[in-house]
């Protein structure tokens, strides 16, 4: 396995790493199991402490560090100034709120008295992916350190330098060895981990794939695990939106991160009365985009992860038109040296081709028109997959009543999804299980024991 820094904008390599060995990694585990032991005994507010300077100095390294990830995996570098930005602010938010929701819940039993205490559980594995590289690790990291959990971290091999550089930010922090810890190990070893005691629970975000492998071991071995994986969301516009203000928000929604994000907006169900002003619209602001260099403050879309991933959606793309899609814009590589690949739409889906069931990871938008709201709801809900929807309607009411029928784990009115340390995360179905952020997140991996406290003379 390459652990490399490959810039997408060159595609030149420029710098690689060597994976770790057994020996090592079992030392570095060792070394977490030993930390938890002492770690769990300090207070939230102690823990606060180390969490609370690790987002301070993310906001003084900003920049930075949002340069390595744009280096890494091509975000555009104002996108990775604000995942810096937010990454911080989810340290700051566990650190500020995890006593009051990790506080006992006093229970009312017939006879005596009990509560449930939230206790940490172990040395957690988490196994995270490239495209957001210190968002994914901190809504990972930052719950589970202050509930007293200490945390092994895969991180994804095309972004080595992001890797290092969050260990990096904990050792400045004055964080004790082994409270968070760096693996450079492939997916297989990382599944085979979680075999180990040692470790009590596994998080993945990632590939179904990815998140298979990973279940399949941890059910084997009787641990919890929280998956987020892929999604396939989708875009209704009801007949009485606001169509500029819509398209608008269906740019953001489908280009951000270079389109390269789970719950980005892939599936665009119009109401047959908007369907040809939305598309029309939605087309010439696509092909208006200016493409290029992610360092580049006036870029608007910059190349792929990776030359792999632009090369499976150009593969992704032309099965789907053999299979009798439409390229509506785009549809192929940009001219230009580099990951890229052009804005493009697709339309005439049906269930058989691809692009109708395949999550695609990049600027690729699936367009459907649809004769009313009750079609609009049965084809948002005929997906393997259930991580977010987007409704826009003046009538908001109305738009709460859909939401209540699509099967997903989160639904954004007017405005397509977004993500803050205070609303929880995560989906349904193929995209996965358990929730990360908010009060939730903070609630997958502990113990939560029950105290029962009976009179000597109390029947059972």
């Amino acid at each position: 396995m390459a652990i490399q820094t490959v810039n997408p904008f060159t595609n030149k390599v420029v710098r690689s790493f060597e994976e770790m060995n057994d020996k090592t990694i079992d030392i570095l585990v060792a070394q977490s199991d030993k930390t938890f032991n002492s770690w769990k005994q300090e207070s939230y507010e102690q823990r606060a402490e180390i969490l609370h300077k690790v987002a301070s100095l993310m906001r003084e390294k900003k920049e930075h560090l949002a340069k390595i990830i744009t280096l890494e995996m091509g975000k555009l570098i104002a996108q990775a100034e604000g995942e810096i930005m937010l990454s911080a602010d989810i340290f700051d938010y566990y650190a500020t709120n995890a006593a009051k929701f990790l506080e006992d819940k006093h229970l009312e039993p017939e006879y005596g008295s009990a509560y449930v205490r939230c206790s940490p559980m172990g040395v957690i594995l988490g196994v995270e992916p490239w495209n957001f590289p210190f968002y994914q690790v901190a809504r990972f990291a930052a719950p589970n350190l202050m509930i007293g959990n200490t945390v092994l971290v895969k991180h994804a091999s095309s972004v080595p330098q992001c890797a290092i550089a969050i260990e990096d930010l904990f050792i400045e922090a004055s964080a004790p060895t082994g409270l968070y810890t760096n693996l450079f190990i492939s997916g297989e070893r990382a599944s085979a981990l979680v075999s180990d005691k040692r470790i009590k629970g596994v998080a993945l975000t990632g590939s179904e794939a990815a998140g298979a492998s990973i279940a399949s071991e941890a059910g084997k071995h009787l641990k919890k695990s929280v998956l987020e994986l892929g999604g396939n969301d989708a875009f209704i516009i009801l007949d009485d939106a606001d169509i500029d203000k819509v398209v608008d928000w269906a740019v953001a929604g489908r280009i951000n991160n270079n389109g390269e994000s789970c719950v980005a907006s892939k599936r665009f169900i119009a109401l047959d009365s908007v369907a040809d002003e939305f598309i029309e619209k939605f087309k010439e602001k696509l092909s208006n985009l200016v493409i290029g260099d992610p360092m580049d403050s006036k870029t608007e879309l910059g190349p792929m992860s990776s030359e792999e991933a632009a090369v499976h959606i150009i593969d992704q793309i032309r099965k789907s038109v053999d299979a009798g899609a439409t390229i509506l814009l785009g549809g192929t590589r940009a001219d230009r040296p580099g990951a890229f690949v052009k804005p493009t739409i697709l339309t005439d889906l049906k269930p058989e081709i691809p692009a109708y069931y395949e999550e695609i990871f990049g600027p690729v938008a699936s367009f459907y028109r649809v004769k009313d709201e009750e079609a609009a709801i049965v084809l948002a809900n005929d997906s393997n997959f259930g991580l977010g929807c987007s409704i826009f309607s003046k009538n908001v009411a109305r738009a709460e009543q859909i939401a209540d029928k699509i099967n997903v784990g989160m639904v954004f009115i007017n405005h397509p999804a977004s993500t803050k340390a205070d609303l929880p995360f995560g989906g349904v179905k193929d995209s996965g299980y358990g929730r990360e952020l908010s009060e939730l997140g903070i609630q997958e991996f502990v113990n939560k024991k029950l105290i029962r406290i009976s009179g000597i003379s109390d029947p059972l």
